[in-house]
Formats: C-alpha cells, structure tokens, sequence
C-alpha cells in the first residue's frame, strides 16, 4: 500500500489515563474499557489523508493538495520505565507524541511536567507534541479545568485539545491528524532530516509526489485496550 511518509508516534503519560484507548479508538473506531494495564510495548497504525492546505507554507507543497500518511503510534507501561533505555530509545525515534492526563485525576495532571522534561531530554528537539487531556465525557467528574490544561500547553509550546476515547471526540481529526499536520509543516521548514531513521520519519514509496490520494481505513491494529 503506498504512502507519503510514515509517522512514528509515542504516546506517554500516567498509568490509566486512557493512552490505549485513544490508540484503539483511532484505530478501530471503538471503545473498549478493559482494566488491565499494558505491560511492554502496544502498537497500532492507520493510514489517513492530510489536506496539506491545514500547513502554512502552501507554496512549499509544490501543487500538492493532500499526503497520505501512515500514524503508528507506540505505547507501553512508561509508568515503570521512564529514564530507563527503553523509553529514551523510544522517545529518541519519535516525530510526534501524544502526551495524556486523565481530567478527572488531578494528580495526573501534576505528573506532566515530569513526563515533558523526560521525552525532551532524550526526544528530537524537533518532535511535536499535542497534549491531550482525556475523558472529557466525564467532564461533570472535572477536577482540571480546561483553561489550566491550555495554559500548561501554552508555557511549553504543545498543541492542545480534550478529547474522549469512550465518545470519539476529538481523537482523529484533531488528536492524530492535527499532530501530524504540524510535523508536516516541520518537514517542509526542514526541521527533520528525514534521512535519519531516528527523526522518527520514514520516506513512503509507491506514488508519485503530486498525486493526489483518498482516505483510506486501517492499516494494522494490536492490542487491547487500557484504563
């Protein structure tokens, strides 16, 4: 099947916070609020369509109006390995992150900061990162406020949004594909050198640049779903 690029993303936060859910739920379309915790490393990946007119710098798109892209995003219990070689040389080979607090757990929200300083020390400077504040269909159990989660994203220079992997919201267009809008836009401001396997970046094959492509489904999905 051909592509453009593929994306490697991580996603890193809290045990319980619903990163495999998000995952699942980009991938499969579905919900399912299993308890068990992933233990080593969980993937999953689709193919979507990037309208590349979402990118500052049309002119830098050569004519070329969409980009086909496969998102694999990778996961595991961070929890009880962070600064450990397993997570830097995950991190180390990502493009994107999503990076996750429960909203309904304030202590989930207080641990960001010590995620963020973790992948960035052993992250590409270059890596984008969209925080997400997750379960905000249970936003009448709130205990962080939306403004706090946009002001945190703010002082650190992520992308930001609230989503729900129980309700779809929010998890596609804006979680995934917004993310990798924006490490599109960095390819073409030459932020990555794409080259690099460790960029996190892979060069597709099997279409012309230029051409158009539609949206497609699922590339390929495993595991089971987290908190």
């Amino acid at each position: 099947m051909s592509y453009d690029y593929l994306f490697k993303y991580i996603t890193i936060g809290d045990t319980c916070v619903g990163k495999s859910c998000l995952l699942l739920q980009f991938t499969d379309k579905r919900f399912q609020p299993v308890h068990d915790l992933t233990i080593g490393v969980e993937f999953g990946a689709r193919m979507v369509t990037i309208d590349a007119r979402m990118l500052l710098d049309q002119q830098a798109m050569n004519g070329v109006l969409e980009y086909r892209v496969t998102l694999l995003a990778i996961l595991d219990d961070f929890a009880s390995c962070a600064g450990q070689e397993s997570f830097r040389t995950i991190t180390r080979g990502a493009a994107g992150a999503l990076l996750v607090y429960d909203i309904t757990r304030r202590e989930t929200f207080n641990h960001l900061a010590s995620w963020l300083e973790d992948a960035r020390q052993h992250a590409n400077p270059n890596m984008t990162i969209m925080l997400i504040g997750n379960k905000a269909d249970l936003s009448h159990r709130r205990a962080v406020s939306k403004e706090e989660g946009g002001q945190f994203a703010k002082d650190n220079g992520l992308l930001f949004l609230e989503a729900s992997a129980r309700t779809a919201q929010n998890v596609e267009e804006r979680a995934f594909v917004k993310t990798a809008g924006k490490i599109l836009q960095n390819i073409q401001d030459s932020l990555f050198d794409v080259s690099n396997e460790t960029s996190g970046i892979k060069v597709g094959y099997g279409r012309p640049q230029g051409q158009t492509g539609a949206r497609d489904g699922i590339v390929a999905q495993r595991g089971a779903c987290c908190c």
